[in-house]
């Protein structure tokens, strides 16, 4: 009869049913929970007052770190802005470039028509209205000439290519005498500088 008792019911089969497995489980939880307060309560005020401390180092040391890597986050978006926005007036600036170009031929077309005399006068005047559409389309992206002959050298805003020696009855010296090529501002930067011809010192004294 014992034999069939334990089988049908008894302790044994308790013991290792689920709600007793659960119940096993849970006990070194409450055991720690319980170690935890032994621990505290057998501290004195002043350990108890150091526990305290500890623990609001603790969380002033996290909360830097959290300010530390906030901040550092921060200046990342703003560095990724600053490169995004430098690879845009890069890319800009090289299209401008490409474009000047195209002008530059024009405008040397132009020039050579009307030396020839003005023959094909339809073609020239096509060509007339495609220079004036640029300009105007460069100047609505902020792109306008940089004025050069007559004006002052100024190496910001000129490339001298040539020299020419200035006379009493001439210009100044350093002043710009022709164009060879001329430059243009991006809004107040230059993009590209004019290449110009500039007086330069007199033949008597050998200055250039």
């Amino acid at each position: 009869m014992t034999t069939e008792h334990t089988k049908s019911g008894g302790y044994p089969e308790a013991e290792s049913t689920p709600g007793g497995a659960a119940r096993e489980g849970t006990a070194p939880a409450a055991d720690a929970g319980a170690g935890q307060q032994d621990d505290l309560a057998g501290l004195s005020a002043e350990g108890l007052k150091g526990k305290v401390r500890e623990a609001r180092e603790t969380a002033q040391r996290n909360w830097q770190h959290f300010l530390h890597s906030a901040a550092d986050l921060e200046n990342f978006k703003k560095q990724a802005a600053r490169d995004r926005q430098d690879a845009v007036e890069r890319t800009r600036r090289q299209m401008l470039g490409l474009v000047l170009i195209v002008l530059d031929n024009l405008e040397r077309a132009l020039a050579f028509a009307d030396a020839q005399g003005g023959s094909g006068k339809a073609l020239i005047d096509g060509l007339r209205m495609t220079h004036r559409q640029i300009l105007g389309q460069l100047e609505a992206m902020g792109v306008r000439p940089i004025e050069a002959a007559g004006k002052t050298f100024d190496p910001r805003l000129h490339e001298a290519v040539g020299v020419v020696p200035s006379h009493d009855s001439g210009p100044a010296r350093g002043t710009v005498i022709a164009e060879v090529l001329r430059g243009y501002l991006l809004n107040d930067d230059v993009l590209r500088p004019a290449k110009v011809t500039v007086a330069g010192g007199g033949q008597e004294n050998g200055d250039t």
